[in-house]
């Protein structure tokens, strides 16, 4: 099983910044790919940027030029850094951490799980 856990919401006004991060806790669980999706009130959910493997980062248009993502896989962590962020940008923030099981009955099968989120505000 993998546990994850966002921290760095809050509010910001409009040209801010803040720094999302989340840390997996895992047991005979492999971790191969982490992103962050977010979901806004009325709306689905959506991918806001992601790490396949060590280093392959991919980014939703509406991140690219404003947000970074980071991934330490030694401490299995996993960082979202937003900068200029507008209004749009309010939604619930979401961790992902997708992989499979290295050992135990379901090794080599995989899995995927989610944190429980953190909400990011933008307004003035």
């Amino acid at each position: 099983q993998v546990r994850l856990v966002e921290s760095g919401g809050g509010l910001v006004q409009p040209g801010g910044s803040l720094r999302l991060s989340c840390v997996a806790s895992t047991d005979i669980f492999s971790i191969t790919n982490m992103g962050w999706y977010r979901r806004a009130p009325g709306s689905t959910s959506e991918m806001v940027a992601a790490i396949i493997g060590d280093s392959d980062t991919r980014y939703s248009a509406f991140a690219k030029g404003r947000f970074t993502i980071s991934r330490n896989t030694a401490e299995n962590t996993l960082n979202l850094e937003m900068n200029n962020l507008i209004p749009d940008d309010t939604a619930a923030y979401y961790c992902h951490a997708a992989g499979y099981y290295s050992a135990g009955p379901r090794e080599g099968r995989p899995d995927d799980f989610w944190g429980q989120g953190t909400q990011v505000t933008v307004s003035s």
